[in-house]
């Protein structure tokens, strides 16, 4: 069984299913995949397009076919040799709704719940409404409106003998020792005395076992139709569009373990964590040890039997103690592998979903083999973008837009909004934990929750990473730059007095190790205003960096994406292979992706816009000729106009971007499909900026003018052709910087992942549209065409191309393992006029060393060619030393004979735009 040497990630739900995989393992055994990285297949809400709305975590999800259907998935891969890796979320369960039972039983029962403490509630909130309760604000309306509108329906589950209240797909169960106070109202004798068993629950310690015996009485009684009758005679007396059914319902919903809420009070009121902002996604405590059992429970036992290969963990940072649950995940992972059967890989590979800051690196002591790739897509992307554009084009968005186009002020804006608006209640809730650490010492007891508030503010207003990871140790020497740099910051926003109480917050928050606090208290109280800021800082950079600042400043919309620094436009290529020998010598098993279920904009669409950075000035002149057509169609709202100058721009690079090369405007079918799905781009795109619309206010008059634009945008011939044009333009460097990411992604160190659909084109936008279906009986029949790289390129816009680069690259991965997973990673250099054009490594490994080549800024070398290939004689007399031997070629029939002398790069990319050698007479000496 081979180890892990290339993945596809493919993402599950109903309309594409465990089954519906089964049918492809051969088409992915044949392209070269060693494993399938699958979204999460655990139990998910009915309908889920993605998985990561768990409800369940302990069963396969019956939508994508059950346990069965997962087991003849994996015997088909492991017929074929291959395996499987599991998408796991730890961190949060789909709320709400009614088919999550563990949080059905927490509304039921409050603190009394065994599942209670699963969910990280704050049932001690100082608000008196809330004292042992949760709010929850699913309510579409206010509380009273709902409640007099008749929309709460009280109803009887005949299957739980249980009574609950219904709100559309809402389920509120109502606590057993309360039943009585429905139970009176009837008619029924029987049914009229069954109140006072459950009042008598009220008195009872054990009244959460006890209560089954007495409902289960009560559905004995309810086996007479008289009760039955009884029963529906009685439930209109709880009708809340009647002034005595609204009292009634509303004196039985007041005696609940939670307080129905409008779902506007979340961001201010809420006493729960969430994933994020999201509402529908309660946080779990997976760091008490019967939660981390019960979550992983099903994925242990899957390892065990020889199912998964593997594990990658969503959403790392959402955890209390990321490093502590990873090492006792590898712990647990490792005493399994002695018990897998002995044809499988015993060694599990866990990989961490983590979005590394600028410098900032993955800690190598938490027993993880690495991310799963998001900081690859930042480094190839950033030596594709010609730093000498930057200037140029910073200055068209500030002229359009009106912004600035400095990145970080946009997310240090960002940032405070969100601490402000949507996250509200979790910034209120880390200044509490704050201001009990300061009450907990006479020193600091004067300290204000005000100024707590200011110096915490602006501490995670300039804070340049995702968290910190103190611990009871304190605070790792590897965060301390960036814990400093947001100090620095924070010092120079506030006044002298608050930056006394920022001097304290630094101590409390891990400067000061809180093992070494002698009180169990003030430790106690530490330890949770740590959790509660590291868990803060996560989803503040999120919304901030990824979904508002990502949406508002568009030097190039290219560099915006999950992940990515857009403080930086470009990077160089000592930067590239820096990250590359970084990873080779701390990670060399770790995911390396371009593509993912969470980028905004697709692999091939980044890569066209890279190509044009490269054409600044043109693309400013073309921007100025089509916003003058586009005058007339701009709408005037009172507000501004329809789109906004900068919402304007950023269409048009996102046109020029996801304007395939097969797009032609006399397709009408095509072109109508294109403006379906910009439309739901666009929609996205102008809430998650929060400027003229939003999420929580969506602003329909701008989205429908918006939308107008685009519509006659895309049919006004004259823009519609001229657009068209433009795009043509960066057809041939985009499409060469789309083969280069790939190649790159096949051959540097790590595990490539490829985006289910990458291995033709990939034009996608955000989601929904990057889920789109995959047309796999194409991409097989493409396959089984058996073109080579050389061939595929003449017909190089169906994307063929792409696939059959991916396939011999994939090949000689299989051929060589450990040249790959093992082999060092060694810089070449370069000379002649061309060189800054051009990137190029060796891998090297127990006798054989592999050459890659690649061009990199290709808009003006690519000047008169017909594909995305540049004509040898524009190298000039552009170089590479190489070592003296013979290099086979590996993407064209080539074979180099290498002396003394430095071979010219147009002979080495002669045959075709990438260059892959293989030498295999390496001695130890050269070695």
């Amino acid at each position: 069984m081979n180890e892990i040497l290339a993945t596809v990630r493919l993402q599950f739900h109903r309309d594409f299913t465990l089954a519906d995989a089964e049918q492809w393992v051969d088409y992915y055994a044949s392209l070269g995949i060693s494993h399938i990285y699958a979204s999460p297949l655990q139990a998910s809400r009915t309908g889920s397009t993605h998985g990561y709305d768990g409800i369940d975590p302990t069963r396969i999800d019956p939508e994508l076919g059950g346990e069965a259907a997962l087991e003849r998935l994996v015997s088909r891969l492991r017929s074929r040799g291959m395996g499987l890796i599991l998408d796991i979320v730890p961190n949060h369960l789909a709320v709400g709704g009614s088919q999550n039972r563990w949080w059905q039983d927490v509304l039921a029962w409050g603190k009394e719940s065994p599942y209670a403490d699963f969910f990280d509630i704050d049932f001690d909130h100082a608000d008196s409404s809330l004292a042992g309760k949760l709010l929850v604000p699913f309510l579409g309306d206010p509380y009273a409106e709902i409640l007099h509108s008749g929309e709460l329906e009280l109803s009887y589950d005949v299957d739980t003998a249980g009574f609950h209240v219904d709100y559309h797909e809402h389920r509120f169960p109502i606590d057993p020792r309360h039943y009585g106070d429905i139970l009176r109202f009837a008619e029924h004798n029987v049914l009229h005395e069954q109140a006072a068993f459950f009042d008598a629950l009220l008195q009872r310690d054990d009244a959460y076992t006890a209560a089954d015996d007495v409902r289960y009485q009560l559905n004995k009684v309810m086996e007479s139709p008289a009760a039955r009758q009884s029963l529906d005679e009685l439930m209109p007396l709880f009708d809340g569009a009647n002034p005595n059914g609204a009292i009634r319902l509303h004196n039985l919903l007041e005696r609940q373990h939670y307080r129905l809420a409008w779902w506007r009070t979340a961001s201010d009121e809420i006493n729960w964590r969430r994933f994020f902002d999201v509402t529908e996604l309660g946080g779990l405590r997976v760091e008490v040890p019967e939660v981390f059992e019960a979550v992983h429970a099903l994925p242990f036992r899957l390892v065990e039997a020889g199912w998964i290969d593997g594990l990658r963990v969503d959403h790392v940072d959402g955890l209390a103690d990321p490093r502590g649950y990873c090492l006792k995940l590898r712990q647990r992972l490792d005493e399994l592998q002695a018990k897998r059967p002995s044809d499988v890989p015993h060694q599990i590979a866990l990989y961490v979903e983590k979005i590394l800051g600028d410098g900032e690196t993955l800690h190598d002591d938490w027993g993880v083999d690495g991310t799963s790739g998001y900081e690859f897509m930042n480094e190839v992307s950033g030596i594709q973008h010609d730093p000498t554009s930057v200037a140029p084009l910073r200055a068209l968005w500030q002229e359009i837009s009106g912004r600035d186009g400095d990145f970080s002020a946009e997310v240090r804006l960002a940032r405070r909004e969100i601490l402000t608006s949507l996250l509200a209640s979790e910034f209120n809730a880390c200044a509490n934990a704050l201001h009990a650490v300061a009450r907990a010492q006479l020193t600091s007891r004067d300290i204000s929750l005000a100024a707590i508030s200011r110096a915490l503010e602006a501490l995670i207003v300039h804070f340049p990473i995702y968290r910190s990871y103190a611990d009871e140790a304190g605070r790792p020497e590897a965060d301390a730059p960036f814990f400093a740099q947001a100090m620095r910051g924070a010092r120079q926003a506030l006044n002298p007095p608050d930056i006394a109480v920022l001097e304290a917050l630094e101590r409390w928050l891990g400067g000061e190790a809180p093992c070494d606090i002698t009180k169990d208290d003030e430790r106690r109280l530490r330890q949770r205003a740590i959790v509660r800021f590291q868990q803060l800082t996560s989803p503040v950079a999120a919304k901030a960096v990824e979904d508002t600042a990502g949406y508002r400043s568009a030097v190039l919309i290219s560099r915006n994406d999950v992940g990515f620094d857009g403080e930086h436009f470009s990077h160089s290529p000592e930067h590239f292979h820096a990250a590359n020998l970084r990873r080779a010598r701390e990670f060399p098993r770790s995911m390396v992706t371009t593509a993912t279920h969470d980028h905004k904009r697709g692999e091939d669409v980044r890569a066209r816009l890279a190509a044009l950075s490269e054409h600044a000035t043109y693309f400013a002149t073309q921007v100025e000729h089509w916003r003058r057509l586009a005058a007339p169609l701009r709408r005037s709202l009172p507000d501004g106009p329809a789109p906004s100058p900068g919402d304007e721009l950023i269409l048009y690079q996102v046109l020029l971007g996801a304007w395939s090369p097969t797009l032609v405007p006399r397709n009408s079918d095509a072109m109508h499909t294109f403006f379906q799905r910009l439309t739901q781009w666009q929609q996205k795109a102008l809430r998650e900026a929060k400027l003229r619309s939003h999420w929580l206010w969506p602003d329909d008059s701008y989205e429908s003018a918006s939308q107008a634009f685009l519509e006659e945008l895309l049919t006004t011939p004259a823009l519609r052709d001229s657009i068209a044009e433009a795009a043509r333009t960066i057809d041939l460097p985009g499409a060469l910087n789309g083969l280069v990411q790939t190649a790159l992604r096949l051959t540097v160190p790590g595990v490539p992942d490829l985006y289910q659909g990458g291995e033709f084109w990939e034009d996608s936008l955000v989601d929904p549209d990057n889920r789109r279906p995959v047309d796999h009986a194409a991409r097989k029949a493409a396959l089984e065409a058996s073109l080579t790289p050389t061939e595929a390129l003449s017909t190089w816009r169906d994307g063929r191309v792409k696939q059959a680069l991916i396939a011999r690259l994939l090949t000689l991965r299989q051929r060589y393992p450990q040249l790959f997973m093992r082999g060092d990673y060694r810089p070449l250099s370069a000379t002649g006029e061309h060189a800054d054009h051009l990137m190029a490594f060796t891998r090297q490994h127990a006798g054989y060393q592999l050459l890659v080549v690649v061009p990199r800024l290709t808009s003006a070398l690519l000047a008169d060619a017909e594909h995305p290939h540049i004509p040898p004689h524009h190298w000039k007399n552009t170089s590479l030393q190489l070592e003296s031997g013979v290099w086979q070629g590996v993407l064209a029939a080539t074979s180099l004979t290498v002396g003394d002398q430095s071979i010219p790069i147009g002979t080495l990319l002669k045959e075709f735009p990438i260059g892959v050698f293989l030498r295999d007479d390496v001695t130890e000496e050269s070695a």
